[in-house]
């Protein structure tokens, strides 16, 4: 049965956020936008605003930034609070890349007593015109210790769309769901279909000496720069990504295709200096 109230989304402002929030009014969903600047204020670090945020919420859209980890005590507040279901944003690979930090916290809500589904979504197309390559873009190289290996680029806008299907509906209680895009690219095919809809040459460096080395160049720690080459090492070896079909499966439609994507993205002026 679907839960009763609004449901609380998590980093409303953000990438996946801001596009589950949508998804969600779509659905015709009532929705609680909560985040560090949103009138729902929320704060992993700061515990006051946890209860506020979770007041009347059936169910929650839980993520946490880069860096930060889902706090289980707000997990376990969340449940107690009433909230019957719970969609966790995690990622592809987290085993064998070793994130004990999505690691935990797929953990704590599978043991929570909610209905519980976590997302393990591949690279957003995203990360390359609003995230964490767009500056790599802009520079003209994008550096990362992959070689050819060939990753199933997704739209942030498929995985909100499995994220609201998964909040509102029935049937996804207690499953994992690896978000894919349609087709596996490599990184440098990615680039090349970027700078063909930019205007701009990307060169991608893909070798993990050339990794290191620029890493250590720029003062980082040696021990973090090699843990970083060792996860890396370990996505490589899990080899090529076979495109799913949960997209499809939950939502009913295709997933969107990288190309779509960066064409749409250099038209609005994504990537002008």
């Amino acid at each position: 049965m679907t839960p009763s109230g609004p449901v609380l989304v998590l980093g409303a402002t953000g990438t996946t956020g801001r596009r589950v929030g949508a998804a969600l009014r779509t659905a015709g969903a009532g929705v609680r936008p909560a985040s560090r600047s949103s009138p729902t204020r929320f704060d992993w670090t700061a515990a006051e605003t946890w209860e506020p945020a979770l007041d009347g919420v059936g169910a929650v859209y839980l993520m946490a930034p880069d860096g930060v980890a889902v706090d289980e005590r707000f997990v376990r507040l969340a449940v107690a609070s009433g909230v019957r279901r719970i969609v966790l944003l995690s990622s592809d690979a987290v085993e064998e890349m070793g994130d004990a930090r999505l690691l935990d916290a797929e953990r704590a809500v599978r043991e929570s007593g909610a209905e519980w589904t976590v997302l393990r979504p591949s690279w957003f197309d995203q990360d390359f015109d609003e995230g964490v390559f767009r500056d790599a873009v802009l520079a003209g190289e994008l550096a990362l210790p992959l070689g050819d290996l060939r990753q199933a680029f997704v739209d942030a806008d498929d995985i909100a769309a499995v994220a609201a299907a998964a909040l509102t509906t029935d049937g996804h209680a207690g499953q994992t769901y690896q978000v894919q895009g349609p087709r596996a690219l490599s990184f440098a095919e990615a680039l090349a279909l970027v700078s063909r809809a930019s205007g701009r040459p990307v060169r991608f460096a893909g070798d993990p000496a050339e990794y290191r080395a620029a890493h250590l160049g720029y003062g980082r720690d040696e021990a973090e720069v090699d843990a970083e080459l060792a996860a890396f090492a370990a996505l490589r070896a899990r080899g090529d990504d076979e495109p799913g079909d949960a997209v499809r499966r939950v939502t009913g439609r295709d997933p969107r295709s990288f190309e779509d994507h960066v064409r749409a993205a250099a038209e609005r002026g994504a990537w002008r200096g």
